[in-house]
């Protein structure tokens, strides 16, 4: 699971990976500049769309897809055990992923911070 915060003062969405999540996806943290950010949604049905290529990390169809994929000329970014908590947050101008697909605690929680992070930039 990952925490999702928001820093104003640094512009940043931060990503902290929790527990062995950093194993799995060979991150400890990912930083995104909030101008990059175009928004986010819950989508527990992206956990079940096709994966594509896996480029670092782990992927145990059923149990956890953690780490980088390329898909349909997407980068995307997964930690995800729970499709039922699983949030979508999308990327433009990206440098390295135009999706994160991230397994939060409170996903409706999650959506509303990075929104309000958006709306307000």
């Amino acid at each position: 699971m990952a925490l999702i915060d928001i820093d104003r003062e640094r512009g940043l969405l931060t990503v902290e990976f929790q527990g062995l999540d950093k194993l799995w996806t060979f991150k400890s943290r990912l930083e995104i500049p909030l101008a990059h950010v175009r928004g986010a949604t819950h989508d527990p049905g992206m956990a079940r769309e096709p994966k594509g290529i896996r480029v670092g990390g782990t992927h145990f169809p059923g149990v956890i897809t953690a780490g980088r994929f390329r898909h349909d000329g997407e980068r995307l970014f997964w930690d995800v055990k729970n499709p039922d908590k699983a949030v979508v947050i999308e990327l433009a101008d990206a440098e390295t992923y135009d999706r994160l697909v991230i397994e939060v605690d409170d996903p409706r929680a999650t959506v509303a911070l990075v929104e309000q992070a958006v709306s307000h930039r």
